[in-house]
């Protein structure tokens, strides 16, 4: 294949999904050193107005891609992800690679090790070109730090990315990266795939390995796979999931278990390996996850999405998963871990120099005392035993992904939601944040197109959830959803390029 076009008047090899740059280097029609050219051109023609990609390491990416290709010469593949191009979120540590966590404190630090996930990515053959934006120490559902400024949304520039993974979220709806890493712990793995058109897949708690310092006996963060259709999230976790020998929660089940082509799920529940009830598949509609407030176009936009569901023969009904006591647990078990995390690592003079939602994070989490931990972690018990038995009566739940369109930029967090006031940082994003708690596995996919209050055509995400350790059953029934619902490809360049960021 010739050296593929980069003009962005056109669908380019960038635009593929993931899976299908990779049928394309394993067949060599396509070499690693021409599809990281492509998307080096489209990172140099879009990322001065999106800011995606912060950190580049050209140099490196192409001894890895000049790696790569003489391999497959020799009828050799280094991996499931063999030539194709990444990102790695900057909350990941980096080997060599400068990792800043959004932060002035960290500017400068260059890891000495890699994260696990990054350590299964690289050795998968994935080349590397870089970092993706992040808010700082991922704080917040909208990518803006003051090392790096802030990510916009490819679809409306005006509007946010979405967070903590709105670099990552961003690079691949646009075609800077095939695929990206994210991580999750109130919806960071959601929110902005969501805002930006793709998909984005939070993990079962104990899929994929999770060694940040305080995060080892928390179940609520959690590391995962953004792509372009749901196929290439099944291809990151891949990679990602398999056991984890340091890890206490993790999950014995090797990765290859969910290396696509995925199988659409038929209309039946599959309830366990090979077997087939005859019923129809028992879907949970939840249009506000128990009473929260929520945009009437994001709501129109969701039921639209669950009544195309029900043509595919799903039994589709209202209901909500268990909520009782659910925003009070996250609030206190997220307090804690910042506080078991940064509380612990940073100085006085250091915390000074964060954003102030990061400093009530380590305050509150400060002040907690013992036998609120404790409740804490009994709540969380408790939720989860009320998880699993409301999965014991549907084998999925539908939800919006985000009570909100995506906001302007200049906005730090969203304050009022379809008139009622939020009154922290984290309120509007609890569309998400009521299933962190429970471990269960995640994923959103666009629903489609909605329209804010300016006249902007934004997408909206659609979020599919099912009972933890479910992984590979979401999986299949996102693919089912996403041909039903068709996929949004790729936004208009033309805004992207009008002016610098």
């Amino acid at each position: 294949m010739t050296a593929p076009g980069t003009s962005l008047e056109h669908t380019t090899v960038c635009d593929l999904p993931a899976v299908e740059q990779a049928a394309l280097l394993r067949a060599k029609e396509l070499s690693a050193r021409e599809l990281l050219a492509a998307h080096q051109a489209r990172v140099e023609a879009l990322d001065g107005v999106v800011n995606a990609v912060v950190t580049r390491t050209w140099e490196r990416a192409e001894a890895e891609a000049a790696a790569c290709d003489e391999s497959a010469a020799r009828g050799e593949f280094r991996g499931p992800l063999h030539g194709l191009v990444t990102a790695f979120k900057d909350l990941n540590d980096t080997r060599g690679i400068r990792t800043t966590y959004g932060s002035p404190v960290f500017a400068d630090h260059v890891p000495d090790a890699d994260h696990p996930v990054v350590a299964r990515v690289v050795a998968a053959g994935a080349v590397t070109i870089g970092k993706t934006n992040t808010p700082e120490f991922g704080a917040g559902s909208h990518t803006f730090n003051p090392v790096f400024g802030v990510t916009r949304n490819p679809w409306a520039p005006a509007l946010s990315a979405g967070g903590s993974s709105g670099g990552a979220a961003a690079a691949v709806a646009t075609g800077m990266v095939s695929l990206a890493d994210g991580s999750d712990v109130g919806g960071s793995l959601r929110n902005p795939p969501g805002f930006c058109g793709v998909v984005g897949l939070r993990p079962s708690v104990g899929r994929v390995p999770n060694s940040g310092p305080g995060h080892q006996h928390h179940r609520m963060p959690t590391h995962g796979p953004i792509g372009r259709c749901v196929d290439d999230v099944a291809l990151g976790l891949s990679v990602m999931a398999g056991p984890d020998p340091l890890g206490m929660l993790s999950l014995p089940e090797p990765g290859s278990a969910f290396a696509p082509p995925l199988h659409p799920l038929p209309p039946f529940d599959a309830s366990g390996p090979g077997e087939r009830t005859g019923r129809p598949l028992r879907v949970a509609l939840s249009p506000d996850l128990g009473g929260l407030p929520v945009d009437p176009a994001v709501r129109l936009a969701v039921r639209a999405a669950a009544d195309t569901l029900a043509v595919l023969g799903w039994d589709v009904e209202e209901a909500d998963p268990p909520v009782d006591g659910v925003d009070e647990t996250f609030a206190a078990l997220r307090a804690f871990m910042y506080a078991s995390d940064l509380g612990r690592r940073l100085g006085p003079d250091d915390v000074r120099r964060l954003k102030g939602t990061v400093q009530l994070e380590i305050r509150e989490g400060l002040a907690i005392r013992t036998d609120q931990v404790a409740d804490a972690f009994a709540a969380e018990t408790a939720l989860v035993r009320r998880t699993h038995a409301f999965f014991d009566r549907y084998d999925l739940l539908v939800a919006p992904t985000a009570q909100v369109l995506p906001f302007p930029v200049e906005q730090e967090w969203v304050t009022v939601v379809d008139g009622v006031p939020m009154q922290r940082y984290t309120d509007w994003m609890r569309a998400c944040t009521r299933l962190s708690v429970t471990g269960v596995p995640a994923l959103s996919l666009p629903a489609g197109m909605a329209q804010t209050a300016d006249g902007v055509h934004v997408p909206v995400g659609l979020q599919l959830a099912a009972r933890p350790g479910a992984d590979l059953f979401l999986l299949r029934a996102a693919k089912a959803a996403e041909e039903a619902l068709g996929r949004l490809g790729a936004p208009p360049f033309g805004p992207l390029l009008a002016r610098p960021a």
